[in-house]
């Protein structure tokens, strides 16, 4: 049944120890019969080399599992920026989330990342503050920073224990108990006591805070709580759950993974507070009109699921992760890709475990699994029964902002290249490659240079590809900053049949979208079989670009007026003489490059302050806020990409290795005049060496 079914992910900073708890979850559900260390680069969820080499988590990984009667399907998801979208996407499909912190760290930069994509995606959320063993280590400091710099409502249903100095278990504050692990006994063993004598009074404060939170999500429970009426526990989980489930509480743990314990009791919040797919239906879909309708997630309805994720396996090809959320799925049947308006039969289900598999026959309304063979799947796309069409929200991609050229050793290998990397951008949809028509150079883009890094290590493990590449660099933008008019034409005359299109094009300026067509002839200047022409001539002069060859964003473009040859006219004229207009529009119209900013959260001792902030200014960042952060300074500030190469070494330099920083994508800026400049002199000396040599 769809009630006994969670669907969860763990989400963190990186480092905060995602992996490892997913490692003691699955020890502890009898999964696995051994405890698989990242450090040793033994962990069930890090499968790919590059994640043992490196000791952190890269792609998202699924298993499942149970715990008193419950089925829990877990995403371990990653904590490093550069893989934002294995964390997007799996929360788009996920129903709840565990949210994991250090102890000693609390909320990290990347910690409000990953909170700000549940938040957009409404996700209930548990937390568990990790590492409570670390020296520094502090609960009460970590829950109030949970709620002050994430905004939420956390309430501590756990106490922390320390017995000579070493966390030795935690206080069940809803129980009135103690719990004790036992150290030798990989955690499996713990007592159940009376709280320690120096431990009562604030338990007795940590219930009354719990019970005041509750009163204030629940009007029934409040009458209740202010009558005086002993309350039982079984009431007080529920209206927990309700707040969970409404985003009102925030329930939080702590516990040690490394050191085995308290992973028993967030095993347990999972199935009390986290929800099954019947407590977040229903789901919202689209039909083929437009029309806003809603699946209530049973069995019984049409097929219905989302292409979440997609993963080339070296021994079974092509896999397609899929969220279910209607109707049942068996081998045989046909399903309709809904962006693609293409039919696919289905092949074989499995049900994953990490790099391992399990084969089904059928998959029913709630469940996550994977199916082989789907050729013309993406991430996004909806399937569904073929006679029920049915659209969900598609994922958010982030645009790459970093890129480098590269090239195969082997020149024979270029072809290869080409498959290979297109392949790995299926997978991952950050990921872009493309040929530069100017340079004839190979461009691979993506989040950051360790994505890029990582990719390159792929490719050379698993297609025993051996590449060069120049250094990382900046995903420019072309884009413009005033209203044109402009005329295209494309008349050829060669004797015998001609070619001719003449097209009247309008482009401006738009904000919030990538680019924006509008048809607007009237009369049949253009006859409408031409009409697609002109868009996709559009469209590829929007990818090359214009004036340094990035691709064109924000502008809008109208079709206003034109004219037609009987017999010379063609699909191609049309398509040329739409790439000439908007090519001349954009000269016309005060183009600009634009530059990636990036939001950096600098973190620092006090006395490296001031130089770091010196720095900052010297690679043209703007602070935007300095405050404090475990004992640190921490300073929050944008900086252009084009600046922040490196500087992970010059960070660590300055401040004897104490220092660290987290930085995501925040806008798109023009670039000052002096680099425009620059970038038009490296642009003419490259194509100068390509044509000339």
């Amino acid at each position: 049944m769809n009630s006994l079914l969670r669907n969860v992910g763990i989400m963190a900073h990186i480092d905060a120890g995602k992996t490892t708890a997913t490692e003691r979850i699955l020890f502890y559900t009898g999964v696995n019969n051994r405890i698989g260390e990242v450090d040793d680069g033994a962990a069930t969820m890090d499968w790919m080399e590059e994640e043992k080499e490196r000791g952190i988590t890269i792609t998202a990984a699924s298993t499942t599992c149970s715990w008193k009667g419950h089925r829990i399907n877990i995403i371990d998801t990653p904590g490093h920026i550069d893989f934002t979208i294995e964390v997007g996407r799996s929360l788009r499909v996920l129903d709840g989330a565990i949210a994991l912190f250090s102890g000693v760290e609390g909320v990290e930069p990347q910690s409000e990342t990953v909170w700000r994509q549940a938040d957009r995606y409404g996700v209930p959320r548990i937390a568990f503050v990790n590492k409570m063993d670390r020296p520094g280590a502090d609960f009460s400091h970590c829950v109030n920073m949970i709620r002050d710099m994430l905004k939420a409502n956390p309430v501590a249903l756990h106490i922390p224990v320390f017995s000579d100095g070493e966390f030795a278990g935690v206080v069940d504050v809803l129980k009135g108990k103690a719990l004790f692990f036992n150290n030798d006994k990989f955690g499996l063993e713990y007592s159940v006591t009376e709280i320690p004598e120096g431990l009562q009074e604030e338990t007795r404060l940590a219930k009354i805070r719990i019970m005041e939170s509750l009163a204030e999500v629940d009007d029934g429970f409040m009458e209740s709580y202010l009558e005086g009426i002993d309350i039982e526990e079984s009431e007080i989980k529920r209206v927990i759950r309700k707040g969970t489930l409404d985003g009102n509480i925030l329930p939080v743990l702590c516990g040690s993974a490394f050191k085995n314990k308290c992973i028993q009791p967030l095993l347990d919040a999972i199935v009390d507070y986290l929800p099954s797919p019947i407590d977040v239906s229903p789901y919202k879909y689209w039909t083929e009109e437009g029309e806003e309708r809603f699946f209530q997630g049973n069995r019984e309805e049409p097929f219905s699921g989302l292409v979440f994720k997609i993963m080339n396996d070296p021994y079974v090809g092509h896999l397609a992760y899929v969220r279910v959320y209607s109707g049942e799925l068996k081998t045989g049947d046909t399903v309709l890709n809904c962006p693609k308006s293409k039919t696919e039969r289905i092949g074989r289900i499995l049900i994953l475990h990490a790099n391992k598999r399990e084969e089904v026959k059928k998959v029913e309304a709630g469940n996550i699994c994977a199916i082989v063979g789907l050729k013309g799947v993406s991430t996004g796309d909806t399937l569904c029964n073929p006679d029920m069409y049915t659209a969900f929200e598609a994922i958010e991609i982030p645009s790459p902002v970093v890129s480098c050229a590269i090239a195969p050793r082997k020149k024979d290998d270029l072809k290869k290249v080409w498959l290979v990397f297109n392949k790995y951008t299926v997978e991952d949809p950050s990921l872009n490659v493309r040929l530069d028509s100017e340079t004839g150079e190979v461009i691979l883009s993506g989040m950051g240079e360790l994505h890029l890094e990582i990719i390159m290590d792929r490719a050379k493990r698993e297609h025993n590809l051996d590449m060069i590449s120049s250094p990382p660099q900046v995903a420019y933008r072309e884009t413009i900053t005033k209203t044109v008019t402009s005329v295209g034409k494309y008349i050829k005359q060669s004797g015998g049949h001609g070619q001719y299109g003449h097209v009247v094009l309008q482009v401006s300026p738009v904000e919030g979208a990538e680019y924006v067509f509008e048809n607007k002839i009237i009369g049949g200047a253009i006859p409408r079989e031409y009409i697609s022409s002109v868009e996709t001539g559009i469209k590829e002069t929007l990818e090359k670009g214009v004036i340094l060859g990035y691709p064109l964003v924000n502008i809008k473009i109208e079709l206003l007026d034109g004219s037609y040859h009987e017999v010379d006219s063609s699909e191609l004229a049309f398509k040329l003489a739409a790439s000439l207009g908007l090519k001349d529009a954009v000269k016309k119209a005060n183009p600009v490059i634009l530059e990636p900013i990036m939001k950096v959260d600098i973190n620092v001792p006090n006395d490296c302050l001031g130089p770091v902030i010196g720095d900052v200014s010297s690679r043209r960042g703007r602070i935007a806020e300095l405050g404090e952060r475990n004992g640190f300074k921490s300073i929050a500030s944008y900086i252009p990409l084009e600046e922040m190469f490196g500087y992970t070494t010059h960070l660590r330099s300055a401040t004897q290795g104490r220092g660290y920083f987290n930085m995501e994508f925040f806008h798109y800026a023009p670039v000052p005049r002096y680099i425009y400049e620059n970038l038009m002199k490296n642009r003419e000396k490259t194509v100068t060496e390509v044509l000339y040599g």
